[in-house]
């Protein structure tokens, strides 16, 4: 969306859909909200499944809404999470709503590609079943560009905890390199959830000891109450990561 004039000097239109693809929690859906503040465009959001239901026709009708909303609020960016629950093969698809749905779909990609208006709308799909998806949703001027959001790699994942823990007070002895080899598999939801234990764990020890001391100590504890190493440890026993 930024320098359009560029696409138009060489007689291109510019890619129109984007499919991120990886396994949950891997950062699909922060991606495109990220991208929608680095643009400054609204992002108009929908999970897949919200889409399915009701009447006959009523699913088509609401991505026929979804797509003027879009055109009407340009420049934006429609995100389909879970875009495989409206977009399945159709060859493999069990009833003739999801045949529709996915004709739908394509229509209103093609009308994109084809409008005239110069209006600039963005169509991001985030799933974690790629190879479920219609294959026609995954040629030029659909779904035309794919990012694969895989599981991150220790550096990938120190510099996750370096943003998930930035106003989180940590003990002394916590080493975020040490952190990041001790956790391989994890993605960014599940350092996020980790992390987020870890403190409730401080929280509820920090807790139990106020509970056994006098008023004026409370100073003195408010300085303990700080993720330790054998909280995390502890956590990482039973902690499995998403990805298993």
């Amino acid at each position: 969306m930024k320098h359009i004039e560029l696409y138009s000097a060489i007689g291109e239109p510019p890619p129109r859909g984007f499919l991120l693809h990886g396994p949950p929690g891997a950062g699909k859906t922060l991606l495109a909200h990220a991208l929608a503040g680095e643009l400054n465009v609204p992002l108009l959001k929908v999970a897949g499944p919200e889409i399915i239901g009701g009447i006959s026709g009523q699913s088509e009708e609401r991505i026929r809404d979804l797509f003027e909303q879009a055109l009407s609020s340009a420049p934006c960016i429609i995100f389909f999470d879970e875009v495989d629950a409206i977009s399945p093969d159709r060859e493999s698809a069990s009833k003739d709503m999801e045949r529709r749905i996915v004709a739908q779909l394509l229509t209103s990609l093609d009308n994109l590609e084809f409008d005239e208006s110069g209006k600039q709308v963005l169509v991001i799909g985030a799933t974690n079943r790629p190879d479920s998806i219609d294959p026609a949703l995954r040629r030029a001027g659909r779904f035309e560009r794919e990012v694969c959001l895989g599981i991150p790699d220790r550096e990938s994942r120190l510099e996750i905890l370096k943003v998930i823990t930035k106003n989180r007070k940590l003990a002394p002895e916590i080493s975020l390199q040490v952190l990041a080899e001790r956790t391989p598999g994890y993605v960014g939801a599940d350092l996020k959830a980790l992390m987020r234990e870890s403190a409730l764990s401080a929280i509820s020890r920090v807790s139990l000891e106020l509970r056994n001391t006098s008023e004026e100590k409370e100073d003195r504890l408010d300085n303990e109450l700080q993720v330790k190493d054998e909280e995390l440890k502890a956590l990482l026993k039973w902690y499995n990561d998403s990805t298993e």
